[in-house]
């Protein structure tokens, strides 16, 4: 089982994986689909345990009888699961969530206990309030297992002031070096890279993917199928949709090769007797890791318009083929990235015996790259002052993680990105981006587990979670 696991932050961040968010029941939502897409560190997930699953877990084994979450669009809410099983393979799960920020927003507007309000007239007050369907939502989902190596999972939410209801249908297989999976929605939540959500009708999305490894080659093969046109989620401020989110089907192809060195791994014996809080966050050391690779993607349909070449520089536009006669188009490019990782501590010790430190830098696109070192060279050789545009194109994308142990299994972690503004200098030209924050509880009895609560100050999200085997 170990092999098949899957990681979030072993660079792998160039394929299309889903995003935690609050903003729906199931706790997910996919990226819009585009030749290279990379999320942030602390959002990006693989494989895991559904949302009613995760919830159970913490209901059952952590006497959590309510698990909060906040977003924008749905305010301070509360969630608690009832499972209903009914085989070994297989069970029925109701999701539910009460909106304790509208509840208690409408007790006020209605001037609940105020002065001179008698008992009765207090209660019934407040029952009046809780029969409001829009505080609530509910999701049913079953998963189910399909011996020996598959698993389907349905689910159904739906919140009570909203006459959406989200359905989707995840189906994996797991083969023995590459794992299967089929997902149906409708409609679909994608998050953009500024961060706006999107409804699509219905989407179906099939990927086919390599088995994580230390080092070597690594592939993924996948097809989207968008059906109907996106709208806005939410009451956001409406804005032209991302164009590969049209009616079409999209087909990529994207094949990396990893390389680790490992600089420095300490040799010092653990503690006796005691377990550390985390197997994968026991071993000090210093290492860095080099992934370079290709991806080439092809659009068919009113999609077919959009081409990652269209962002590009006009000098160096890659491997770009567009023909009208059958609306498609071919895109091909490279990219690559270098990560750092370095962890003092063994984290056995009740305080302080962890720190770790990442930090990850991506070059999105070798066509821009080139593009932009070109107009470089150009301006220089001829004393001009460099274009803005040419030394944004050949800057990678900078991302950084640091994890503080505070006081037994408890840690404080913050994830973020690295913004330049050009036009300003000095140290003012460098910004955060994307930050998330978060605290962590390594569930030791399971070897590598955590519940995590994050909190994102972009989105102005928060939600707690469970993630099992990564780092």
């Amino acid at each position: 089982m170990m092999k098949k696991l899957r990681w979030a932050m072993d660079g792998q961040g160039f394929w299309d994986l889903d995003v935690s968010t609050p903003r729906t029941l199931d706790g997910s939502a996919s990226p819009v689909p585009s030749h290279l897409h990379l999320l942030p560190l602390g959002l990006s997930r693989g494989v895991r345990l559904s949302r009613a699953k995760q919830i159970d877990f913490m209901q059952s084994f952590m006497a959590a009888p309510f698990v909060p979450s906040y977003s924008p669009s749905h305010g301070f809410s509360l969630q608690r699961v009832f499972s209903i099983p009914f085989s070994d393979s297989g069970s029925v799960t109701l999701l539910g969530q009460f909106n304790l920020q509208k509840f208690i927003s409408s007790l006020k507007k209605s001037g609940v206990g105020d002065m001179g309000q008698s008992l009765s007239s207090f209660l019934q007050c407040i029952g009046r309030h809780l029969c409001h369907r829009s505080l609530y939502a509910l999701g049913i989902s079953s998963d189910i297992l399909l011996p020996p190596d598959d698993s389907l999972m349905i689910s159904f939410d739906g919140y009570g002031d909203n006459e959406i209801v989200r359905t989707k249908a995840v189906f994996h297989h797991k083969f023995l070096h590459h794992d299967l999976t089929m997902e149906a929605f409708s409609p679909g939540l994608f998050v953009d890279k500024s961060g706006k959500y999107w409804d699509v009708p219905s989407a179906l999305v099939v990927d086919l993917g390599s088995a994580a490894s230390e080092s070597g080659l690594s592939y993924h093969l996948s097809m989207h199928q968008n059906t109907g046109s996106p709208s806005q989620s939410g009451s956001e401020q409406a804005r032209s949709s991302p164009l590969c989110l049209l009616p079409g089907l999209s087909a990529k192809a994207a094949f990396a090769f990893k390389k680790n060195l490992e600089i420095w791994r300490s040799n010092a014996k653990k503690l006796k007797m005691v377990q550390p809080y985390d197997i994968f966050l026991s071993t000090p050391h210093v290492s860095l890791s080099g992934i370079i690779g290709a991806v080439a993607t092809t659009y068919f349909g009113d999609n077919s318009i959009r081409s990652a070449a269209q962002d590009s520089l006009p000098e160096f536009k890659g491997l770009y083929l567009q023909t009208s006669r059958i609306r498609s188009t071919v895109f091909a490019d490279v990219f690559a990235s270098i990560s750092f990782s370095a962890q003092y501590g063994m984290f056995q010790r009740k305080y302080l015996d962890l720190t770790c430190f990442s930090a990850r830098m991506d070059f999105h696109s070798g066509s821009k790259f080139l593009s932009g070192a070109m107009l470089l060279i150009d301006d220089l050789s001829n004393s001009r002052h460099p274009r803005t545009e040419s030394v944004r194109a050949t800057l990678p994308s900078a991302r950084f993680s640091l994890q503080q142990q505070i006081a037994g299994p408890v840690s404080f972690r913050a994830d973020s990105g690295v913004a330049i503004d050009l036009n300003k200098a000095g140290w003012g030209l460098l910004g955060v981006d994307e930050p998330t924050f978060a605290l962590e509880y390594a569930l030791q009895v399971l070897g590598s587990a955590k519940a995590i609560a994050w909190y994102s100050p972009k989105h102005r999200e928060f939600m707690v979670e469970l993630r099992f085997y990564e780092t």
